[in-house]
């Protein structure tokens, strides 16, 4: 203690503060309104106060600062409420929209068809491995789903049913070579039967082979469901003509066709459970 009061460091403090003393008696007896201890006071201490007072102040601000976080904190919470909630609706909104827009398609559908029997059907499950587009559909025997009953979406053929459970069925698809539909170009009537390759498939095409090298069949023609067979409804839409090619294999010719839908691209479909002339149900029986 005694090496601090001897330091150069504690003999220039006293020398300051006789030097504010010292100038704060000057001050005094140039100022009659103001004593001495005042204005040395004043002095000293002015600075204290003035730091002190803006230590108040920003305790205050951080007061009122903590108060908004707080209040902002919580308006955002509900926001945040707010915002799912409206997300949620938004969701079901597009559903049920969705949901119309496939009714009125199949309402169409209907009104031209009064035969047919439907099943509405979600599309539930894809499968990674099957390279032709097939997919799963909610819909099985215990909803009257049968084999080789016709998948659908508006006036469009989707597929065939292949497989069926009690609660679900497989779909395969037009861009499966197993599948083989009955068809017909609308303008010129030339027939035969859809089908695919894996090739024109991995394309999402499909291909009417047999036609004359003297086709008059062209790019953007029609072809439809004609019927024939029994498992699928006459007039169906299966797509339109892509392009005419000759098949390197004979003489004849081939459309290649864009399927009328996407089946990657399906969320729900309708299934047809009995239709005029289909082959096995009481309708059909009676032809």
């Amino acid at each position: 203690m005694f090496r601090f009061f001897k330091s150069i460091g504690f003999k220039i403090f006293l020398g300051l503060t006789a030097a504010l003393l010292a100038g704060a008696e000057t001050a005094a007896l140039l100022n009659n309104n103001s004593a001495p201890q005042t204005s040395a006071a004043g002095l000293i201490f002015g600075p204290l106060q003035r730091f002190s007072s803006y230590m108040a102040d920003g305790l205050s601000d951080f007061s009122v600062y903590f108060k908004s976080s707080a209040v902002l904190s919580e308006e955002n919470e509900e926001l945040k409420k707010e915002i799912a909630r409206l997300t949620d609706e938004l969701v079901d909104y597009e559903q049920s929209k969705n949901k119309l827009t496939l009714y009125e398609k199949f309402l169409d559908v209907k009104e031209e068809n009064p035969s047919f029997k439907f099943a509405a059907a979600p599309v539930i499950a894809r499968d990674p491995g099957d390279k032709f587009f097939g997919f799963t559909a909610g819909r099985g025997s215990i909803h009257g789903i049968s084999v080789d009953d016709p998948v659908i979406y508006g006036k469009y053929l989707v597929g065939v049913v292949t497989s069926v459970m009690p609660t679900q069925c497989k779909v395969s698809t037009l861009l499966n070579p197993a599948v083989n539909v009955s068809a017909f170009e609308i303008s010129t009537r030339e027939s035969g039967f859809v089908t695919t390759t894996p090739e024109l498939s991995e394309k999402g095409l499909c291909r009417l082979p047999g036609l004359e090298r003297t086709t008059a069949i062209v790019p953007g023609s029609v072809v439809v469901t004609s019927g024939i067979g029994g498992i699928y409804p006459r007039n169906l839409i299966i797509g339109t003509v892509d392009e005419i090619a000759n098949d390197i294999t004979d003489i004849s010719s081939f459309a290649v066709i864009k399927p009328g839908v996407d089946p990657t691209q399906l969320q729900d479909v309708f299934i047809i459970t009995s239709f005029e002339g289909q082959v096995g149900s009481d309708e059909g029986q009676g032809q």
